[in-house]
């Protein structure tokens, strides 16, 4: 199988120009076929503020109203979707920006309300990894926003971390997966305070030794859980690492 690395970067990563270049240069030098999924939730937060529209947000997550879905998809599938675009052909990448709805390449459906009602949030129920395969074969480089669609002409806003897990699966039936999430920090930390406290290493039973003893909590419990699904659904491996290193064999937390 052809090897094929899908990284995920996080909202603040992309938003400000100097660590954007920084991450699309060592994104670029990844070597052979790769896929980007980014967020875009500060813009998007920052966008709706100047138009008078309030961000409400529950556990960290965004409620999606009708106003607020046509924020986020005027800046996750434009101003930040086609701002990466543009800089990764400047480095002679071939990129594409998609939504789930174009080429119907992610299907989703809407939120069911129980406890509290999300809006026009989409929990994915399929990726077509058949048209996205060819275009990666053809030398294209798909950079994916965070938006789903229903099949009934509504878009729907859709976790970064879970379209890139779900499409990291539905091509590992296609090509040798390795799914990197990128943030601010080198790796899971053993000292949250610590930056060179990172653990190389993280195993299932590790895994819930740390979360038990509070070495790993908040936000990346759900990361480590996403990354334990794709591991059991085919993708050969994960990786949880900074920015500047997504190009580094070895950098990181590996996840197995």
């Amino acid at each position: 199988m052809e090897k094929l690395t899908l990284v995920k970067v996080g909202g603040k990563i992309v938003e400000e120009e100097d660590t954007l270049g920084r991450l699309l240069q060592h994104f670029a030098a990844i070597e052979g076929y790769k896929v980007l999924v980014h967020g875009g939730g500060r813009s998007a937060t920052r966008l709706a503020a100047r138009l008078g529209i309030e961000s409400r947000m529950v556990e960290g997550r965004r409620i999606t109203d009708a106003d607020t879905l046509k924020v986020v998809t005027m800046v996750y599938a434009g101003l930040v979707n086609k701002h990466i675009v543009a800089r990764l052909q400047a480095l002679g990448i071939n990129a594409l920006g998609l939504t789930g709805a174009d080429m119907d390449v992610i299907r989703s459906v809407k939120r069911p309300v129980k406890t509290v009602d999300y809006g026009f949030v989409g929990d994915v129920e399929r990726v077509d990894a058949t048209f996205l395969g060819h275009l990666i074969l053809q030398g294209v480089v798909p950079v994916m926003a965070p938006l789903t669609h229903d099949g009934l002409g509504h878009l729907l806003n859709t976790n970064a971390d879970t379209i890139a897990g779900e499409t990291a699966k539905a091509l590992a039936g296609r090509f040798n997966v390795t799914l990197v999430y990128c943030f601010e920090k080198p790796g899971v930390l053993g000292d949250e305070a610590d930056d060179a406290s990172v653990i190389p290493e993280i195993t299932e039973a590790a895994f819930r030794r740390y979360v038990a003893q509070g070495v790993i909590q908040g936000g990346m419990i759900p990361k480590l859980e996403n990354a334990f699904e794709a591991l059991h659904a085919g993708v050969a491996q994960v990786i949880i690492t900074e920015a500047s290193a997504i190009h580094k064999t070895g950098a990181g937390t590996r996840i197995i």
